[in-house]
């Protein structure tokens, strides 16, 4: 029995290898044959089902959208962070160290130059000035009786001369101590708002407290100040264009630089640029954040285009227009030429001309002569 099984099973082997040996000698010219007369017969049967279908062979289009090439305003622009600062922000305290004893302003008044703002303690000198005004009043009425006496040739010059003089020195002094009593007083150097008061009554006040006695903001002459890299010290000049955008409060501003600083910081290797802010916002506050766009480029009629459509291949740079070809909409490639770049906008200096449609939208799975449609 195990012989016949092994018998069995060697004919088997014998079977497929000459099976084997039959396939790999088949022509395969006609097997080539035999297939393409099968797809010629696929092909026809699609063609009759496409014909009662209504099925068109025509080439499938992409949807796009498009818009056209004009000339617009452009500029590009060096962004540095900045701070605003008044031109005019003082710290206010006594000329004279003393006691407080009046304050007459609250945080957020108007004031103007001159206005009294504090009055530190001024008694000794008042009592100085008790203490020799009777004296004053005596020697005036000395005076006046020796002027009378005199005008009237009697008594003598010396005694006239010497009441003189008494009145005169007394005055002098009281004078003296009256200037003494205006250093008390606390007055506003300068016109605009009480930012900040720092004094208290009943405190010892110094130029040299901690908190500032008062602080006063001029708000109608601020300033935007930046320190800017010196990489920039080619680009950043006196009288370049500015935009000035306040994120805090959301505002935008033109202006110009004002001011930049010949000397670079040999530890942080900056320099300081201004920009002056013409009129007054009363959002603005000094020391709040601002974003200084400096232009440092412009051209007036540039072709623009979005950076994001200008694709890359092989170090060529293109873009996608929709063009008629036969009244066939067809994508075609355009090689394009860069210049500056900003705020997600490209300059195009070549390839594209005032009229053509620019694909912006579906660009990116078209290919060089794909049917498209809008």
């Amino acid at each position: 029995m195990k012989l016949m099984y092994i018998s069995k099973i060697t004919a088997s082997i014998l079977l497929g290898a000459a099976l084997l040996a039959s396939c790999g000698t088949k022509d395969k010219n006609a097997e080539l044959n035999d297939l393409k007369a099968k797809r010629s017969e696929l092909d026809g049967k699609i063609a009759e089902l496409e014909k009662e279908l209504g099925v068109t062979n025509a080439p499938k289009t992409r949807k796009v959208m498009t818009t056209d090439v004009v000339t617009a305003p452009f500029k590009h622009c060096v962004e540095i962070q900045g701070t605003v600062d008044a031109e005019n922000n003082i710290v206010v305290a006594p000329q004279i160290p003393g006691l407080v004893t009046k304050i007459y302003v609250n945080e957020g008044d108007a004031v103007q130059v001159g206005q009294l703002l504090a009055e530190t303690d001024n008694s000794a000198y008042a009592a100085q000035i008790a203490a020799i005004q009777p004296q004053l009043e005596l020697a005036q009425d000395v005076f006046q009786r020796q002027q009378r006496l005199w005008d009237q040739k009697i008594g003598s010059e010396v005694q006239y001369l010497q009441s003189k003089t008494q009145v005169e020195a007394l005055t002098k002094q009281i004078l003296a101590i009256q200037a003494q009593i205006e250093l008390t007083k606390v007055k506003a150097p300068i016109n605009g708002v009480v930012d900040h008061v720092g004094a208290r009554v009943g405190q010892f006040a110094t130029a040299q407290n901690p908190d500032p006695c008062f602080r006063i903001v001029n708000l109608n002459s601020l300033k935007v100040k930046s320190e800017v890299a010196e990489s920039y010290a080619n680009k950043v000049k006196k009288g370049n264009k500015v935009v000035l955008f306040f994120p805090d409060v959301n505002i935008e501003l033109d202006g110009s630089i004002s001011f930049t600083a010949k000397f670079i910081s040999p530890m942080t290797r900056t320099f300081t640029a201004e920009a002056i802010l013409t009129g007054s916002n009363e959002l603005l506050r000094p020391n709040m954040v601002s974003i200084m766009k400096i232009v440092d480029y412009e051209n007036a009629a540039a072709i623009l285009a979005p950076l994001n459509i200008i694709q890359n291949e092989n170090n060529l740079q293109y873009v996608y227009v929709a063009v008629n070809e036969n009244g066939v909409l067809t994508a075609r490639r355009r090689a394009v030429t860069v210049g500056q770049v900003y705020a997600g906008n490209a300059e195009v200096t070549g390839g594209l001309s005032v009229g053509d449609k620019l694909i912006t939208t579906g660009y990116a799975e078209l290919t060089e002569g794909m049917a498209i449609e809008l």
